[in-house]
C-alpha cells in the first residue's frame, strides 16, 4: 500500500479517537486534571516521522534488503514515545502506538488493509530480544499508569535486561505472558481481532449515523462486552465489570449517556477506558485506510468511504 496513505491514516485515527466524545475519556468537551485534549495533539502528530521510518522499513522487508526479524519494531516504538514526550509532559498514546507501529508495517507489507493485521503478527513473531528490550525502555520512559510491580521480568527491575536475554524472550512471548494485564498484546497475537471487528462495527454504524454517533455507539458496544485492562490495573476487576454493567444499561436505555459519562468520571480517571479506547484508535486508523473521509450535513459531519 503507497506510503504516505499508511502514515496518514495511522495519524487520524488516533487523532480522530481523543477528539470524539466518548464517554469517560478525554475529549474535545472533557480533560482530566493532568491530560488534555492537548496533550493527544501534541504528541500524535510529532509521530509523523517514527511512521515514515516504520513504513520505510517495512518497504525494504518487502523488497528483500531487510527480514522480518530487522524490522526494529521495539527501537520504533521507544522512539515514537521519546518523540511524544518531546512535545508535551504526559503519556497519551503509548497503546495507540505500540497497536500503531506494527499495523502500519503490515499495511506496507500488505495488498489490502484486511491483510495489514496478519502481516503485523508475522512481525512479531519474527521480533527479537532487543526489540523486547528497546519496548522495556519504552514503557519505562511512558510510565503508564497501572503497571504491575513484582511479576516475572518485571520492567521496571534492573534485572529484567538480564532475565529477558537469558531466556530469548521476544515481543511474541512477552505477548503471551501479557495479554491477560493489557489487551493490546492480545491484539498481536490475534492478528488485531478486536480492532478489526471493531473496524466493521464502525463501517455499518457510519451508513446510518454520523461520524460522531457512529464511534459513541460503537464504543459503547465495546465497553459492555470487553472488559477494560486498564481499568483492571488501576481499579480492579470490580470496578472494570461495572463498567461493562453501566454501558449495557445505556444501551439497553437504563442508563443516560450523561449518566454513564459521569459516572465513568466521579472518580477522576480510575474508570478511564484507556485500554478499549486504544483499539478504537486503531480501527479508525484502519478505516481511514480503508478511505474513510467526511462529508458534513446540516452541521453534522457523516462518514463516507472511497468508492473503488
Amino acid at each position: 500500500m503507497e506510503r504516505w496513505r499508511i502514515v496518514r491514516a495511522f495519524l487520524l485515527g488516533p487523532l480522530l479517537e481523543a477528539t470524539l466524545p466518548k464517554p469517560g475519556n478525554v475529549n474535545r468537551y472533557h480533560d482530566f486534571r493532568d491530560l488534555t485534549i492537548y496533550n493527544f495533539l501534541f504528541a500524535d502528530t510529532a509521530l509523523v516521522s517514527v511512521y515514515y521510518e516504520a513504513v520505510r522499513t517495512a518497504e525494504l522487508i518487502r523488497g528483500g534488503e531487510l527480514v522480518p526479524s530487522e524490522t526494529g519494531i521495539g527501537t520504533l516504538i521507544k522512539r515514537a514515545v521519546k518523540v511524544s514526550k518531546e512535545t508535551q509532559d504526559a503519556n497519551p498514546n503509548f497503546g495507540v502506538l505500540v497497536l500503531g507501529i506494527p499495523l502500519a508495517m503490515g499495511a506496507s507489507l500488505s495488498k489490502n488493509v484486511m491483510e495489514a493485521g496478519e502481516k503485523a503478527k508475522e512481525l512479531i513473531r519474527a521480533s527479537t530480544v532487543r526489540d523486547t528490550m528497546d519496548l522495556y525502555q519504552a514503557i519505562r520512559m511512558a510510565n503508564p499508569k497501572g503497571m504491575v510491580k513484582g511479576v516475572q521480568y518485571d520492567v521496571y527491575s534492573d534485572e529484567a535486561f538480564n532475565e529477558l536475554f537469558r531466556d530469548g524472550v521476544n515481543l511474541w512471548m512477552l505477548a503471551e505472558m501479557s495479554c491477560g494485564r493489557e489487551l493490546v498484546f492480545c491484539e498481536w497475537l490475534t492478528g488485531y481481532e478486536l480492532t478489526y471487528t471493531l473496524a466493521e462495527r464502525l463501517f455499518q454504524l457510519i451508513k446510518e449515523l454520523p461520524l460522531e454517533d457512529a464511534v459513541v455507539r460503537a464504543f459503547l458496544e465495546l465497553l459492555s462486552s470487553s472488559e477494560d485492562t486498564l481499568i483492571v490495573r488501576k481499579a480492579g476487576k470490580g470496578e472494570a465489570k461495572l463498567v461493562m454493567e453501566k454501558a449495557k444499561a445505556v444501551l439497553d436505555g437504563g442508563l443516560t449517556l450523561e449518566e454513564f459519562d459521569a459516572f465513568l468520571r466521579e472518580k477522576g480517571d480510575l474508570r478511564n477506558p484507556g485500554s478499549l479506547a486504544d483499539i478504537m484508535a486503531a480501527s479508525l486508523s484502519v478505516l481511514a485506510l480503508a478511505g474513510l473521509k467526511i462529508k458534513v450535513v446540516d452541521g453534522k459531519a457523516w462518514g463516507v468511504m472511497e468508492q473503488p
